[in-house]
């Protein structure tokens, strides 16, 4: 399969770039909607520094309800804004792009990663000491600001900004793209999530795709098979983004972005402006160097120190991969054989990563 022409990796923040780029020659004048700003790195110290120009992002999909009309919530069966209020991370996404902006890795960090949460002030002055938790309470906990600060100590890697989308933005940019074609091996049937769908191909709209991405419970894999299927979904999200029909379409390219840009909270420092550069120096890179893969685990089912059925990250292998995108090195090993120079270098990939380009569904569109 011929490598699909792309600007790059997992949720809204691929979206974003990949279509202000394509629009770059139009200009912005076409852009009606404003960024959500949130002060993400607010009293964070003690960070880590950087070794080079590369660039982190850290985007998390959040649960809040708040946008979703009472018909979406209805179908959706997810409560209301007021019977779940606040807002939790349901997806989390650490985003490497390297300093020459010709590589990307995305790396998809479970929920229910054991963590330990360090000491944070709420909103009310209260001092909390810090304490084991699985990761997302940090979300739930400080927002922002504590997940960022969880997150830095955990793999020593500096986040430079912050994407954050909630359910109703990621439902709207799905319908601005017209769908996106998924299969599926197996019939689907998960109680909790509502999504009932047989086996085969489907149109998912945004609704529809918020209960895909979402569903968990009906592989016996939890979060692990999630994020394996959010990765294959936002793969094709990628691919429909970047087709004729979207990039040559100036009313659908345009609504789609506006819906991206409208849905999204990002850190104060990032705009319009740093978005529209990133993706010019992004669009030669093609879906084969863009990788997803998710934290290695070493266990699947850990519990210590209060915390129970968590995830806990490999001592090994996951310290190695922060160290690797630390100094921005290829974390795809090709090794040449000794006995025959001649030979073609064996491709180690300890990490066990995807590339964008991969589709396990064939062609789809």
């Amino acid at each position: 399969m011929k490598s699909t022409r792309a600007i790059r990796f997992f949720t809204i923040l691929s979206i974003t770039i990949v279509a202000i780029s394509a629009i770059a020659t139009f200009g912005l004048g076409r852009i009606t909607a404003s960024i959500n700003r949130v002060d993400a790195f607010s009293g964070l110290g003690n960070r880590p520094g950087k070794s080079s120009s590369a660039v982190n992002y850290l985007l998390v999909g959040s649960d809040t309800r708040e946008g979703l009309t009472k018909a979406q919530l209805k179908e959706l069966r997810v409560g209301s804004v007021k019977t779940a209020a606040g807002k939790r991370s349901d997806t989390m996404l650490l985003v490497h792009i390297s300093k020459k902006r010709d590589k990307a890795v995305l790396i998809s960090i479970p929920r229910d990663t054991f963590a330990h949460i360090p000491s944070y002030t709420d909103s009310s002055g209260k001092v909390h000491a810090s304490v084991y938790s699985k990761i997302n309470s940090s979300f739930n906990w400080g927002g922002a600001p504590l997940l960022i600060q969880t997150i830095e100590e955990m793999t020593t890697l500096r986040i430079d900004h912050y994407v954050e989308v909630n359910f109703a933005g990621f439902a709207q940019m799905i319908d601005a793209l017209g769908g996106i074609q998924v299969c599926s091996k197996v019939d689907i049937n998960d109680p909790k999530s509502h999504l009932v769908m047989s086996a085969g191909v489907h149109t998912l709209d945004g609704i529809e795709a918020l209960k895909y991405v979402r569903t968990r419970d009906f592989d016996g894999m939890g979060d692990l098979g999630r994020m394996q299927r959010q990765q294959q979904f936002m793969s094709a999200v990628l691919r429909k983004a970047t087709s004729a029909g979207v990039l040559l379409n100036p009313i659908k390219l345009v609504s789609f972005l506006n819906s991206a840009l409208a849905s999204v909270t990002t850190d104060e420092a990032l705009n319009k402006g740093d978005l529209l550069t990133l993706g010019k120096q992004l669009r030669n890179l093609s879906a084969a160097k863009v990788r997803t893969l998710t934290v290695p685990l070493k266990f699947y089912n850990y519990s210590a120190n209060g915390v129970t059925s968590a995830v806990l990250w490999d001592p090994v292998l996951a310290p190695e991969l922060w160290q690797r995108l630390k100094e921005d090195q290829a974390i795809i090993d090709e090794v040449k054989p000794s006995a025959s120079p001649s030979a073609s270098p064996e491709v180690v990939d300890k990490f066990k990563t995807r590339t964008a380009e991969e589709n396990p569904c064939g062609s789809l569109k």
